[in-house]
């Protein structure tokens, strides 16, 4: 998420993988925050279709996310830092 949260302006990204990008990071706001621009761009590459999947992709992702991070779920260790990291305290016990 580290290129999410910047200006999402990274060299080895397409235009297009910078958008997607941008959509997610748009999307994991709270309050949500796709606006109509955002969406035209979406179109000019993507059909309806297309664009429900990946819109169901990105919620799927997050839900996931949220979810295991309520129930302090620790990941397989592919990407820590302070913001993912399980809170010991909802870790249960064996």
């Amino acid at each position: 998420m580290d290129l999410a949260r910047q200006d999402i302006d990274h060299a080895s990204l397409t235009k297009v993988e910078q958008l997607c990008l941008q959509y997610a990071d748009r999307m994991t706001d709270t309050p949500f925050d796709v606006d109509d621009t955002c969406f035209e761009r979406l179109r000019e590459h993507f059909s309806e279709t297309q664009l429900v999947e990946l819109t169901a992709v990105i919620a799927w992702e997050n839900f996931r996310a949220r979810f295991n991070h309520a129930f302090g779920l620790e990941s397989d260790g592919y990407y820590q830092d302070d913001v993912t990291a399980p809170r010991e305290d909802r870790v249960a016990q064996s």
